[in-house]
């Protein structure tokens, strides 16, 4: 099982954009969900899910990101990217891939394949 590798963090001011990448290995990405999580360290606050794109490409955002995050996946790359539009400072986070997971009733459900994740910082 390969580990899934995220890039694309930066600093960025507020209001730019950042895309993320996240590569998986092909037997974990094609047939399963994909979701994107971020944590703030020192804040105290959970990791948060952020999107989810399942394998029939459908999605979920959180209303935090909703309409300025878009997820896409890339099967024949084994990627799943994150674009992240007119970000604030409240984005900054550790953003994490999540890979091999499962979407029902509106919940998603992790795996235990987790990247090392990539950090952004938005300065205000």
């Amino acid at each position: 099982q390969v580990q899934p590798v995220e890039s694309g963090g930066d600093l960025v001011q507020a209001g730019g954009s950042l895309r993320l990448s996240c590569v998986a290995s092909r037997v974990t990405f094609r047939f399963n969900a994909i979701g994107w999580y971020r944590e703030a360290p020192g804040t105290g606050k959970q990791r948060e899910l952020v999107a989810v794109i399942n394998s029939d490409r459908s999605t979920y955002y959180a209303d935090s990101v909703k309409g300025r995050f878009t997820i896409s996946r890339d099967n024949g790359k084994d990627t799943v990217y994150l674009q992240m539009n007119s970000l604030k400072a409240g984005d900054t986070a550790i953003y994490y891939c999540n890979v091999g997971g499962s979407w029902s009733s509106g919940s998603y459900y992790s795996s235990n394949d987790w990247g090392q994740g990539t950090q952004v910082r938005v300065s205000s």
